[in-house]
């Protein structure tokens, strides 16, 4: 069978949006992703359907970290070589980027050996993430012209260290991969080859993920300080003059921080820094049978009221599924809840009849009550955990209003451990965000605000005695 070529293809670090738009585009078209323990696995959700999706962490000999060098190569390269000589799609995707500290080299020569072709995709690699993300530059003109990148350990079959810490600690930045296990003999090093004891220190331990945290001090107290804080891979350690730079320049302080607990993806241009966190996740339901039949008689109903975006996606994709199309919604009144949802029926082609002001339940309502509704056949595609008043305000204007299952809301698994007093405040999208955020954080700290969209939330909110 014919070889396919592989790709290399860094992710970058911690969030899902720092992967390159070249790289996400090949990602969407393998059939075998082989993927770094590190990678966020919302990248993944952007493969096709049937891809295989393989950890590097299971071929793992043993842990991740200790000396930066325990995955099995071996079981990787094999599996590398196999998929490909059965015709498959390859891509090896890396934690940040794959030229950086990656044994990139390594897996390269085999594919050089196996006669295999093969492209690299940069990635944003964990050193300019921290960098920008804490606003700490690099470089500054001023008393940093150059930036070495240096591995925290070395490959232990090494007779000698390839590390020249006399040359190093004369020029500008230092940023150290892959270091927090053997911090206190590297600062050794660095004093012993000359480095002031006062030189300013950052740690940056997940960058980029929502747990991400920075520890300054410096070389005299840094590795007292990360005992402290129970520092612990991964992280970047930066080394130089310009971590000062950091109380003035460290945006992700400075801005208001917002949690937001919903689905809608993040906007820009707006007060504060946004860090996206959602507390639900939309799956399709087990048993479509009754949904399905109402959708082959759905000529029977006068209007379709969306609640939201998924109850727009799961009607078309179900109506495709039993062989129809839009042609069916012919004569039907369509209402959207928001604007999200009217700009999600755009996307089928389909112009929403009645969008109110008010985005929520309550505004559908209001809006409803300048309308004819009495004997009028109305059918509401929803949530499993759908609120009900809705159905129920319908009914009291005269309708005759049925709902039914397009999808279901469930809690995400493997929600992070979250330092909740970091935020300013926590914005909930829905009743099902503020429950789920009771059941796996408990309680919102008394300094942080709460921010609800629509009533029903609010009122969820104080159900769950979340308010101060």
């Amino acid at each position: 069978m014919k070889k396919s070529k592989v790709y290399l293809v860094g992710a970058g670090p911690g969030r899902l949006d720092l992967i390159t738009v070249r790289g996400l585009n090949i990602l969407k078209e393998a059939d075998v992703v082989i993927y770094d323990y590190l990678v966020d696995k919302r990248v993944l959700e952007n493969t096709k359907k049937g891809a295989e999706l393989i950890c590097c962490d299971k071929l793992a000999k043993k842990g991740k970290y200790s000396d930066g060098l325990l995955i099995h190569r071996g079981k990787i390269n094999d599996l590398l070589i196999k998929k490909v000589k059965e015709g498959k799609k390859v891509i090896r995707l890396k934690n940040g980027d794959p030229s950086f500290f990656s044994r990139c080299s390594e897996e390269l020569d085999i594919l050089v050996k196996n006669k295999i072709e093969f492209e690299i995709v940069p990635g944003v690699t964990a050193a300019s993430a921290a960098s920008c993300l804490n606003g700490i530059p690099l470089t500054d003109r001023r008393f940093a012209s150059s930036c070495v990148f240096v591995a925290g350990h070395e490959d232990p079959a090494k007779k000698k260290s390839l590390i020249d810490w006399q040359s190093i600690t004369k020029g500008g930045t230092i940023v150290l991969y892959m270091a927090v296990e053997n911090l206190d003999n590297i600062v050794k090093l660095m004093l012993k080859s000359g480095k002031n004891e006062n030189t300013p220190v950052a740690i940056v331990q997940d960058v980029g993920l929502l747990t991400q945290k920075v520890l300054v001090g410096t070389l005299g107290n840094i590795v007292g300080k990360a005992g402290e804080q129970k520092v612990k891979p991964p992280a970047i350690i930066i080394v130089g003059k310009v971590v000062e730079l950091e109380n003035k320049f460290n945006w992700g302080k400075k801005n208001k921080r917002i949690l937001f607990t919903g689905l809608s993806k993040e906007r820009f241009f707006i007060e504060g820094t946004y860090f996206h966190l959602p507390l639900v996740e939309i799956e399709p339901i087990g048993d479509y049978e009754e949904f399905d039949n109402y959708l082959k008689n759905i000529n029977k109903f006068d209007w379709i009221v969306f609640a939201s975006r998924y109850g727009v996606e799961y009607f078309f994709k179900r109506l495709r599924t039993i062989g129809l199309d839009s042609r069916v919604l012919n004569n039907i009144k369509i209402a959207a809840i928001g604007s999200s949802t009217s700009n999600r029926l755009l996307y089928f082609g389909i112009l929403a009849d009645l969008v109110p002001e008010k985005q929520s339940s309550e505004g559908l309502l209001e809006r409803f009550q300048e309308e004819a509704l009495k004997g009028k056949k109305m059918f509401l595609p929803r949530s499993n955990l759908s609120d009900k008043g809705l159905k129920k305000g319908l009914v009291r204007f005269g309708a005759k209003a049925v709902t039914s299952f397009a999808y279901k809301n469930v809690m995400p698994e493997g929600l992070p451990d979250l330092d909740l007093n970091f935020f300013d405040e926590i914005i909930f999208t829905s009743p099902s965000t503020v429950r789920n955020f009771k059941k796996r954080y408990k309680d919102v700290p008394g300094s942080v605000k709460i921010g609800c969209i629509g009533d029903v939330t609010m009122k969820e909110v104080r159900k769950c005695k979340l308010l101060s």
